[in-house]
């Protein structure tokens, strides 16, 4: 069964005629009358029968053709989609991003671009470190925000765009929380509130620490840096947050220092795969991107 055939078909049920159904799909009569017989043929049914001169859907013709015209009106929506994804002017951009940058970051960026592509359109997807980089891989998403870039890595590739400064966090009322800066070794009697196993924040936190020469006592985990910044804001421990997950401020708010030594930082990236090309729009998006953060070195 061919597409054309399918067609043909719709055409002459709305007509109800070959000829003027050949008139419009701008081929010969034969050419439709063929197609139909062989539709017939393959179907071992009969789809029309004629009523004077003209021709009139059987039973099955009818259902045949509801399941037929849904059929082709899927087939052009899909080919519509394929055209504006690849459109870098109305497509879709897939990108992911982790939690920490979905707060100020993303909506940023996105508002910024749309400024300049108001039809473009965004599948966004929240992940950890590794279910983006496993998202981008396996191409469910185009582009993918990260921290920490990751320098090598076979099958995923990239810019960084900026680095941002991780502060200490404190509660109000807290010891340090006067100080302008601290040395992160101040910090290690006291009880972390950290970030779960699969995020690349807590990484950052405990080989920070390290250096400072102790491992963090763990009292309590969370997933988002809200939850973080909420607990340490009640008073059940300290923790190290990004400079940018401290913008917002909340009725429950801790108070921010500077950490001096080590001064810690994290590095955000752009990946995507490695050895293919992006659908147009969202190669638009990534120089867009890069050229973003070179003219807002200090955009944090």
């Amino acid at each position: 069964m061919e597409l054309r055939q399918l067609q043909y078909f719709v055409k002459v049920a709305r007509k109800q005629h070959v000829t003027q159904a050949a008139e419009e799909l701008h081929v010969a009569q034969s050419a439709v009358s063929r197609q139909i017989h062989q539709l017939e043929e393959e179907l071992g049914v009969q789809l029309f029968v004629q009523k004077g001169r003209n021709l009139q859907l059987t039973s099955v013709g009818k259902l045949f053709l509801c399941r037929v015209e849904g059929i082709l009106t899927d087939l052009d929506r899909a080919v519509d989609e394929v055209h504006e994804f690849l459109d870098p002017e109305r497509g879709e951009i897939r990108i992911g991003f982790p939690h920490s940058l979905g707060i100020n970051l993303l909506p940023t960026v996105v508002a910024s671009f749309r400024k300049h592509y108001p039809n473009v359109k965004f599948r966004l997807r929240q992940g950890t470190y590794n279910s983006l980089i496993r998202d981008v891989m396996k191409g469910e998403i185009d582009l993918a925000f990260i921290s920490p870039f990751p320098e090598k890595h076979n099958h995923v590739v990239g810019e960084v765009l900026l680095e941002e400064e991780l502060y200490a966090i404190v509660p109000e009322g807290h010891a340090l929380s006067g100080n302008e800066s601290i040395k992160l070794d101040q910090l290690s009697g006291e009880s972390f509130v950290m970030f779960s196993e699969e995020y690349s924040l807590r990484a950052i936190v405990l080989e920070a620490c390290s250096k400072a020469g102790f491992t963090p006592q763990i009292g309590f985990e969370g997933e988002e840096t809200d939850t973080i910044r909420g607990l340490v804001a009640a008073g059940m421990g300290v923790s190290l947050l990004p400079e940018m997950a401290l913008k917002e401020i909340n009725e429950l708010q801790p108070v921010k220092v500077r950490v001096t030594e080590p001064v810690v930082t994290r590095s955000i990236g752009l990946i995507r795969r490695n050895g293919e090309k992006l659908p147009p729009v969202a190669e638009v998006f990534r120089k867009f991107l890069i050229d973003f953060f070179e003219k807002k070195a200090a955009w944090a």
